[in-house]
């Protein structure tokens, strides 16, 4: 799960991160009251979308009058801003961030970054702030600090000390340094995030340490105990399948294929989708209905594929162990004369129960193409799709 910018703030200074003052404002007159609640005489208006490159988009402007600040929100509050990781859809601007703007002397990169591979929290860094990380690598590679942290003990302040010092700073603004790199570890430790980057990370004219840009995303899995982190979500910048696949316990990913695939388990479920490949066709999606889908929760599966316009053909693969071939069988034909189906669907059935699941599909009455194995479903679906 992700969060905005200026909810990442938010979380990132109950550990001691030092941020820049700023409200966030939902209509223009919204963001002149916070502009001149904020005072100062520079401000910028961030447009919070869940997406980086959102300066390179338009999305970050700064504004010298208050006149600017209403004229740039008015511009920004409803938009769809296309960026580098938005895709050509965009994201709807549904709130702006005003933020004061103060000089600032030089800024960095820092992140914190889960590597499943190692199963270690990775700190980065570089000197080069406000470029993206992929960019940095590529240009000056040597630029680039990491630390990896041993879970045992955690992030040490003398860790901390030298990645700052190898960020060129001095005795004192090390200081401040340390407080904002550990209180952002802390952070990612404590909120169960996967990452934390703050982009620029900033040297103000007096010394400060300040936290520019934060992005922050968080293990889905460990919301339930995190409610301070669940209570931020917003579901109107996730791809809406995948925020209704999350109120059925179903794992979505939503694809750019034309053959829908209603799977249990993931392992399976990537198989699935590699023989659709291998057979000439494309995957709509993943989607893993879990190990106990009820005959309610497999039309709700049902529901979410062919809502996506571009399935031309359904594909259920079930491999029964913990589930059971009837229940879906079951679902499988309510969820079919439910949706008033027009599409071709293939269903393959394994495991628990499968002459029963079998039976039920056989006299439904209802016109399903079944298979006996994986490739031949595969094959079928591709076929039924063209």
């Amino acid at each position: 799960m992700d969060v905005h910018e200026y909810q990442a703030k938010e979380l990132l200074a109950k550990f001691g991160v030092a941020v820049p003052k700023g409200s966030v404002a939902y209509s223009p007159d919204q963001a002149v009251y916070a502009a001149t609640e904020l005072g100062g005489s520079h401000w910028a208006v961030k447009a919070q979308i869940h997406a980086g490159a959102r300066g390179k988009a338009g999305g970050v402007k700064l504004c010298r009058t208050y006149h600017d600040v209403r004229k740039i929100t008015e511009d920004l509050i409803g938009k769809r801003l296309v960026t580098s990781q938005t895709g050509p859809e965009g994201k709807l601007v549904q709130r702006v961030y005003i933020e004061v703007a103060d000089k600032f002397k030089s800024e960095f990169y820092l992140s914190f970054v889960l590597d499943r591979k190692t199963e270690r929290i990775n700190v980065i860094a570089s000197k080069h702030g406000g470029m993206e990380i992929e960019e940095v690598a590529k240009s000056d590679p040597s630029s680039i600090i990491q630390i990896v942290v041993e879970p045992a003990f955690g992030l040490q302040p003398f860790q901390a000390r030298e990645l700052a010092f190898q960020l060129g700073l001095n005795l004192k603004q090390v200081s401040r340094a340390v407080q904002t790199i550990l209180g952002a570890y802390r952070a990612f430790r404590d909120l169960d995030a996967t990452m934390v980057e703050i982009n620029p990370l900033v040297l103000m004219e007096d010394d400060r340490i300040l936290a520019l840009d934060a992005k922050m995303s968080f293990d889905d899995n460990a919301l339930f105990r995190r409610p301070l982190v669940a209570d931020m979500r917003d579901t109107s910048q996730e791809d809406p399948r995948e925020a209704q696949a999350a109120q059925h316990n179903l794992n979505y990913v939503g694809l750019d294929g034309e053959i829908g695939c209603i799977v249990n388990g993931a392992g399976l479920a990537m198989a699935t989708m590699d023989m659709i490949k291998f057979a000439g066709g494309n995957p709509a999606n993943f989607l893993d209905v879990g190990g106990g889908a009820s005959p309610d929760r497999v039309a709700a599966a049902f529901r979410l594929v062919l809502s996506d316009a571009r399935v031309k053909a359904v594909l259920v693969n079930i491999f029964a162990g913990i589930n059971r071939c009837d229940w879906v069988a079951q679902g499988v034909v309510q969820a079919y004369r439910e949706v008033d189906m027009k599409l071709p669907l293939i269903v393959r059935l394994a495991g628990t129960h499968v002459d029963e699941g079998n039976a039920i599909i056989a006299s439904s009455g209802i016109p399903i193409i079944t298979a006996n194995t994986l490739s031949e479903a595969a094959k079928k679906a591709v076929e039924a799709a063209a």
